[in-house]
C-alpha cells in the first residue's frame, strides 16, 4: 500500500486533476459519486445505458470530457472509447468512467497528503481515504472530507492567534467571531481577514 501511494505521489507530481484547484465549487456540495455516471447517461437520455442509441452514448462521453473536474485518466479513457466501438462506449460509461475516475482522484488525495500546509486533520482523512481505496471513498473525501477536515486544522490555526497574548483586541475579536464560522469563513479569515483587521493588507 505504501509502496502504491509513493507512485501515485511520483505521479502527482507530474500531473494535477483539476478538481484540486477549483476550490470555490470545490468548496460546495457536489453530485454524489456513485450516481455520477448515470446522471451523465440520463441527461441526454432516460434510456439505461445498455440501451442507449450510438448518439446518445457519444453525447454523453462528450459530456464528461467537457468536465474541467474530469482528470488525466478519465480524458484518456473517454477519448479511447469513443474511437472505439459502440460497446467500449458503452463499458466505459458502465464501469469505466469510475475506475478512471478512481485513479485520478487517488492522484489528487496523495496530492493533498503532500502539500505543505496540509494539517493534522487533513492528512488523517487523507490517508483513510487512501487506505479504504475504493472509488467511492475517495471521492468522498474529495467532496466533502477534504473540506471538513480542513475546516478542522483551520479551527485549530485560529485557536492558536486567540491564544497569542499579543494580538490586537481588533484581531482578537474577528479571530473570535471567525472560529464559530462555516469552513469557507475560517479559510478566508486565515487567508485574508486576519492580514485586514488592522490595515494591513494582504
Amino acid at each position: 500500500m505504501r509502496q502504491h501511494r509513493t507512485a501515485l505521489l511520483v505521479a502527482a507530481i507530474a500531473v494535477t486533476p483539476a478538481i484540486l484547484f477549483t476550490t470555490p465549487a470545490f468548496a460546495t456540495a457536489p453530485t454524489s459519486p456513485t450516481v455520477t455516471a448515470t446522471a451523465t447517461a440520463t441527461a441526454v437520455s432516460e434510456t439505461p445505458v445498455d440501451e442507449m442509441s450510438e448518439h446518445d452514448l457519444r453525447i454523453a462521453i462528450l459530456r464528461i470530457l467537457a468536465d474541467e473536474d474530469s482528470g488525466k485518466r478519465v480524458v484518456r479513457e473517454a477519448n479511447q472509447a469513443l474511437d472505439g466501438t459502440v460497446d467500449d462506449m458503452r463499458t466505459f460509461l458502465e464501469t469505466g468512467f469510475r475506475l478512471a475516475r478512481a485513479e485520478d482522484d487517488a492522484v489528487a488525495v496523495v496530492r493533498i497528503l503532500g502539500a505543505k500546509d496540509s494539517g493534522r486533520g487533513v492528512v488523517r482523512e487523507a490517508n483513510r481515504a487512501l487506505d479504504i481505496g475504493t472509488p467511492e471513498a475517495l471521492r468522498a473525501f474529495l467532496e466533502t472530507g477534504f473540506r471538513l477536515a480542513r475546516a478542522e486544522d483551520d479551527r485549530v490555526a485560529i485557536a492558536r492567534i486567540l491564544a497569542d497574548p499579543t494580538i490586537s483586541d481588533a484581531l482578537r475579536v474577528a479571530a473570535g467571531q471567525a472560529i464559530e464560522g462555516t469552513p469557507e469563513e475560517l479559510r478566508y479569515f486565515l487567508e485574508v481577514g486576519r492580514y485586514e483587521v488592522n490595515g494591513q493588507g494582504v
